[in-house]
């Protein structure tokens, strides 16, 4: 055999073992743990349950299992940031994978693949820039999805604020439609957040930059989103290929802050959840499993985000 046929016969055979190792990867469920210290100081801790991008369809059993598993963190709050559904048939399955966690206060958005069917698309072009949607693609049943989440108590925070009593706590939360797609209206619920609140707590499903200068300045203390799939495809020692969208690559997921290019003397924190699902037309993860995040909220110290990050 000759050693150009046995370089590419390597090269094949390596690339077929990364591609069914990405694949398996996709069902690799992880919990993360993460501390932010955004409270009060004095207050009890904050058990907060961050749960992002299912794209759930009627046969992803394992996600499903998973899921439902998570109610016995025993969360005084769930925040689910969008991207539901990657299915017409899918919002039954949604509402009964996430019904154990219902009986517990839950604020959700909603993401662009709520709105629009998934479509098979080039993978190539994910590198090259923020995926767009196109609005004559099938729409899913998103006003279903809604009304059951809602029915059974959660906040629907696109383009909505709300007060909402959680762990003895009193949180003002507020949030925007989807950025990705442009539907966020943040005018629509910009301002002050409530100085006698114990919490001020933002929500997006894709975390553009625009969003977070806006909740940043307004004193949120703390901004949640998802939509990145922490990069999807990593390297080992570089991190997130891209973010989809205008965020830096050093923040595709994880715990961060995020200081306003509007008032810069405004910081908060920004938690970006990696997620749990993708596409069905890319079902691939490479260096980056799928996850939720429980975030223990705590009070602050004398120092500031950065430096307590730090």
């Amino acid at each position: 055999m000759r050693p150009t046929t046995r370089a590419f016969l390597g090269l094949a055979a390596a690339g077929a073992a990364g591609l069914a190792y990405a694949h398996w990867e996709t069902t690799s469920f992880r919990l993360r743990h993460a501390t932010a210290p955004v409270l009060d100081p004095g207050q009890a801790p904050l058990r907060v349950l961050h749960v992002s991008d299912l794209h759930m369809t009627p046969n992803r059993h394992e996600e499903r299992s998973w899921v439902r598993g998570l109610r016995a963190l025993h969360p005084d709050l769930v925040v689910v940031t969008g991207d539901f559904l990657a299915h017409p048939d899918a919002v039954p399955v949604v509402l009964d994978t996430l019904e154990p966690l219902m009986d517990v206060p839950g604020v959700f958005v909603l993401g662009s693949n709520d709105y629009y069917a998934p479509r098979p698309l080039n993978p190539a072009r994910y590198l090259f820039g923020p995926s767009d949607i196109r609005d004559d693609l099938p729409t899913l049943p998103w006003p279903d999805l809604v009304a059951g989440l809602t029915s059974a108590g959660w906040h629907d925070l696109s383009n909505a604020r709300a007060v909402v009593a959680a762990g003895g706590l009193r949180l003002d939360v507020r949030g925007v439609d989807d950025p990705h797609i442009r539907r966020d209206r943040y005018a629509e619920v910009a301002g002050p957040f409530d100085d006698r609140a114990d919490l001020a707590l933002g929500v997006a499903h894709a975390p553009y930059l625009r969003v977070l200068d806006a909740m940043a300045a307004d004193g949120a203390d703390l901004v949640l989103a998802g939509h990145t799939h922490g990069g999807q495809l990593c390297l080992p020692g570089f991190g997130a290929l891209v973010t989809n969208c205008d965020l830096d690559r050093s923040r595709a997921s994880g715990l961060s802050t995020h200081t306003s290019a509007q008032d810069p003397a405004r910081t908060s924190w920004l938690h970006v959840s990696a997620g749990l699902g993708t596409s069905p037309y890319a079902p691939f993860r490479f260096a980056c499993p799928p996850e939720a995040t429980l975030l223990t909220l705590t009070a602050r110290s004398v120092l500031g985000p950065v430096e307590a990050l730090g």
